[in-house]
């Protein structure tokens, strides 16, 4: 039996009747994160920013009703939120959120917050805008970042598991586990703290209790909260170091307890006074 050679279309052949090999989608090819455009293995995107910070001006992209869901359920069942990730991470092969919703509702949480404290101590609108850039450039964003650099570096020497060497925790997911943890923070140390104000800047070593307390309670919070988070990563181990932290904050608020009264520290720190 002879095989007869396939004839080439011929040139005047409308290109919609050639025959051509049909092209998969690209929704449906095999994804591959390694030749992915868009992510690295360290949840940066091409220009090494995290995509998240990258889409901070895209408000018709962002999703405020989750955001502000987010928020409430990290103040109530934070394990709740976690849940997510496991979601997120089928449908955008990242474990971090892209949605930058949740830092601008954050950073409008905090200049209320910088205005009401402005308020109380009679501060000018120039001073109340420096207090709350300085609550949302250093405290939230910088000091974030730095925490969440440790983290990542921690969890990624430390907390790997031997069965998946090859995947790693993102950088960009370690700053959503600070923000995360920063906003029951920021409920207890500047909404709580302002409310026991009268009380707490009183001199007496009850209100200093009461005071230091309000504080032990607020960064208890940001460090288990920040432990729930890699602890719904399903390629880490030991996670339970993380909670390391509560030794030496413990101890540091019993040794406060004889005479240092961590809320008039900080608000020197602050306003001066």
């Amino acid at each position: 039996m002879s095989i007869l050679p396939t004839a080439a279309p011929h040139p005047h052949t409308p290109s919609s009747l050639r025959l051509t090999s049909p092209r998969t989608p690209r929704t449906l090819r095999s994804f591959n994160p390694r030749h992915d455009d868009t992510w690295d293995d360290h949840g940066f995107g091409k220009a090494k920013v995290p995509v998240m910070f990258r889409r901070l001006l895209k408000f018709s992209q962002m999703d405020f009703e989750l955001a502000a869901w987010q928020l409430t359920y990290l103040c109530v069942a934070p394990r709740r939120v976690y849940k997510n990730v496991y979601f997120h991470k089928q449908t955008k092969n990242t474990w971090a959120r892209d949605d930058p919703a949740i830092l601008w509702l954050i950073s409008a949480a905090l200049c209320v917050s910088a205005t009401a404290w402005g308020l109380v101590y009679y501060l000018s609108p120039l001073e109340i805008l420096k207090v709350a850039v300085l609550m949302i450039v250093r405290d939230f964003m910088l000091v974030g970042a730095l925490i969440a650099s440790l983290v990542w570096l921690f969890s990624n020497t430390l907390l790997l598991s031997p069965t998946s060497p090859s995947t790693r925790v993102e950088w960009a997911y370690a700053f959503d586990v600070h923000t995360n943890a920063f906003f029951p923070v920021f409920l207890v140390l500047h909404g709580l703290q302002l409310v026991l104000l009268p009380v707490v800047s009183k001199d007496g070593w009850v209100w200093m209790w009461l005071g230091n307390s309000v504080w032990v309670i607020g960064l208890t919070q940001y460090i288990y909260i920040t432990y729930l988070g890699l602890n719904a990563l399903p390629f880490l181990i030991r996670t339970e170091l993380l909670l390391f932290p509560l030794l030496p904050l413990f101890a540091a608020y019993a040794v406060s307890l004889l005479g240092f009264n961590v809320t008039r520290w900080a608000l020197q720190v602050y306003f001066g006074s």
